[in-house]
């Protein structure tokens, strides 16, 4: 497929417009099923060296959400009997802004020595990005979080995840109460450098 030089100036002008709302300041609605099998569709058009599919989603939805705090805000309780009450609350309440979180995880089969997990882990990473994007060009908000559950194993046991996976992010999708403001961004030309053969 060929692509018009007008079509290209918009796609460019979509990615230049990304931005992340942040999760607090996010509401429902969020995306119905079909919308976001449609998000879910085009995030998975990453780079996948060796067409492994090294990932998959987890939906986080409705009353879920808050049960998943209470139980984050119990490990965090064991993590660190001494935290405070504002900590504690943070955790409690991670997963309940956005109406919806979907888990992007990263599949990393240790048998496959054909792919570096690496590059696999950067297809997981990929998908996280373009689920972001999915999710603003259909006019919803997103948010891509880690933060300590996504490293703790008690956290990704209770989530399911098998001993080769781990979270790649958390995306938090909704309608945004606010218009995200825009941040200083880097100059590609400070970046840039050119190699030559020594």
């Amino acid at each position: 497929m060929t692509i018009s030089a007008n079509t290209e100036h918009e796609a460019l002008a979509a990615l230049d417009a990304r931005r992340s709302v942040p999760a607090k300041q996010l509401e429902a609605p969020g995306p119905d099923d079909a919308t976001l099998l449609r998000m879910l569709r085009s995030a998975s058009r990453v780079p996948d060296h060796g067409k492994r599919v090294p990932f998959r989603f987890l939906r986080i939805a409705g009353a879920d959400r808050d049960a998943l705090g209470e139980r984050l805000a119990a490990r965090s309780m064991e993590r660190d009997p001494d935290i405070g009450d504002g900590a504690l609350d943070k955790d409690r309440r991670r997963f309940s802004h956005a109406p919806l979180v979907i888990v992007v995880v990263a599949v990393l089969d240790p048998e496959d020595t054909k792919i570096p997990e690496v590059e696999r882990l950067l297809t997981a990473g990929s998908v996280c990005f373009a689920l972001l994007q999915a999710a603003q060009a259909l006019g919803f908000g997103g948010s891509w979080l880690s933060g300590w559950p996504a490293y703790d194993p008690e956290v990704l046991a209770l989530l399911g995840l098998d001993a080769n996976e781990r979270v790649a992010g958390f995306i938090h999708i909704g309608t945004p109460r606010i218009e995200a403001p825009e941040r200083e961004r880097p100059d590609p030309a400070t970046l840039l450098t050119d190699w030559h053969a020594p």
